[in-house]
């Protein structure tokens, strides 16, 4: 059972009674309509879902009288808004400059992944057996002693405690990069050096000694390799700001009634 999204039923009991009657132009969006949609549109908050919910169908009415008044007709909907846009909406392509200039204000975007060739020795533990946990922390950490005390047997320890499949290559885990293991593990070993960690690492999997065999930080990319990415990410951006006036134009000139309209615009 969710708690705390607002997800309605297939058949909700209309949720938009006592709510102003919400008009674009001549056409009203009737409460059940808005209750249909709701579906599509979960939030913590019921009048969250209803402003996303009646939003999105402004939206799609805006765009069809528009169609309409422009006598523009196609096989789909989403066809006849494609057409309408590529008529209607003036989005620039980003200059080079621009590119360039963005380019240089966000460098850090712009970097080989950091890799990392780990070790590990896995200590299985269930996530709600705090007894088998403490057992296995103790056990980690005597392994630890013995690592520090002996750093050659890690291979041999692994092959003998370990619960991963990487016991078979004595806990190797090859190269990684962000990414290929779960969240909770990354966010911990991407901060480390090289060579052994001195405290046991914990996940819902259990107890994780860890070793890293060899560390490459990322490399920064030049202009040439990104620029059309950046290109592309430029003109999506003034694609969306661009869209968003242009329903605000087009709200003000057809007319909107029972909801204060703010279409999304990224930034």
């Amino acid at each position: 059972m969710d708690i705390g999204i607002y997800r309605p039923h297939s058949e909700p009991t209309p949720p938009t009674l006592g709510r102003p009657e919400v008009r674009v132009g001549s056409r009203i969006l009737t409460e059940a309509t808005i209750a249909q949609e709701l579906q599509y549109h979960p939030a913590e908050q019921m009048e969250e879902a209803w402003q996303a919910a009646t939003t999105s169908l402004v939206i799609r009415e805006l765009l069809a009288q528009r169609a309409v008044a422009l006598h523009i007709e196609a096989a789909s909907e989403e066809e006849r808004t494609a057409l309408l846009l590529e008529r209607e909406l003036q989005a620039p392509d980003p200059t080079e400059a621009q590119c360039f200039h963005y380019f240089q204000n966000n460098r850090q975007r712009f970097q080989t992944p950091v890799l990392l060739a780990v070790s590990h020795i896995l200590l299985p533990a269930a996530p709600d057996d705090m007894v088998q946990r403490d057992q296995q922390r103790q056990l980690a950490e005597q392994l630890l002693r013995q690592l520090q005390a002996d750093p050659a047997s890690f291979t041999t320890l692994a092959r003998q405690y370990s619960a991963c499949p990487s016991s078979g290559q004595g806990g190797s885990l090859g190269q990684l990069s962000l990414g290929q293991t779960v969240a909770e593990f990354e966010r911990q070993v991407w901060r480390l050096p090289v060579g052994l960690h001195n405290q046991p690492i914990e996940t819902r999997f259990g107890f994780h000694v860890v070793r890293v065999d060899q560390r490459e930080e990322g490399k920064s990319l030049d202009y040439e390799l990104v620029a059309a990415r950046i290109r592309v990410y430029l003109h999506e951006q003034v694609t969306r700001r661009a869209l968003a006036q242009y329903l605000q134009t087009l709200g003000l000139a057809i007319g909107i009634e029972g909801i204060t309209f703010t279409p999304a615009c990224s930034s």
